[in-house]
């Protein structure tokens, strides 16, 4: 149903239920008669995959912001070639739970001029955005209880507390203000089917029009 791939990124801080959004808009595509990739990062290749691991689980200080930053922008890259830009040349919607946003906000707010090499490296080894990216907003307080409740191995940034979360809104909230054609911003302190439907309404209008 559609001539050329999409790209749609989930942002969010975590336990904004983004993940939980990307899969019910995937499903609500599908129905809809697109064909449609569901991915995530770090993650959605086989390397990636494994990159995964080493970056989200284990001490919260087994690596530098700097090193981090180096891990993520590998496994996009590694991402990007095998699973986005493949599903995207073959007119596949790509949906992504976490892309470039996240490391400039988790990785690029953490010490001076980080974020500016995120984009460097973005830049340099990336040298793509979303075609559209849905930031679920949601209280750092409700977002952070619930991902801890996951009680999962992965929980690299949620142990950073809730100082960490808030920064991470505001820079979320300023990147949406950045770029308004890209970012729409979904309030997320609802019930989740009502921030599905707004999601698809949006969504849909983008790609019919």
């Amino acid at each position: 149903m559609t001539t050329r791939g999409w790209f749609i990124s989930f942002e969010g801080i975590d336990g904004s239920g983004k993940s939980t959004q990307a899969r019910k808009l995937a499903d609500h595509l599908r129905n809809q008669g697109y064909e449609v990739v569901l991915t995530r990062e770090p993650g959605g290749s086989p390397g990636a995959e494994e990159i995964r691991k080493l970056v989200l689980e284990g001490a919260t200080d087994r690596w530098s912001p700097h090193t981090e930053i180096l891990l993520f922008t590998a496994a996009r890259r590694d991402h990007l070639e095998r699973t986005i830009e493949p599903a995207l040349a073959a007119g596949k919607v790509v949906i992504c739970d976490r892309f470039a946003d996240s490391t400039r906000m988790y990785q690029g707010l953490r010490g001076e001029d980080l974020r500016g090499l995120v984009d460097r490296l973005h830049t340099l080894m990336i040298g793509r955005e979303p075609d559209m990216t849905l930031l679920i907003d949601m209280i750092p307080e409700t977002g952070l209880s619930r991902a801890l409740s996951r009680q999962g191995a992965e929980e690299r940034f949620e142990t950073f507390g809730e100082d960490l979360q808030t920064r991470m809104r505001k820079g979320f909230l300023t990147l949406a203000e950045a770029f308004p054609d890209r970012i729409t911003v979904i309030d997320g302190d609802r019930p989740i089917d009502d921030v599905a439907a707004q999601i698809q309404t949006t969504v849909e209008a983008r790609l019919h029009g």
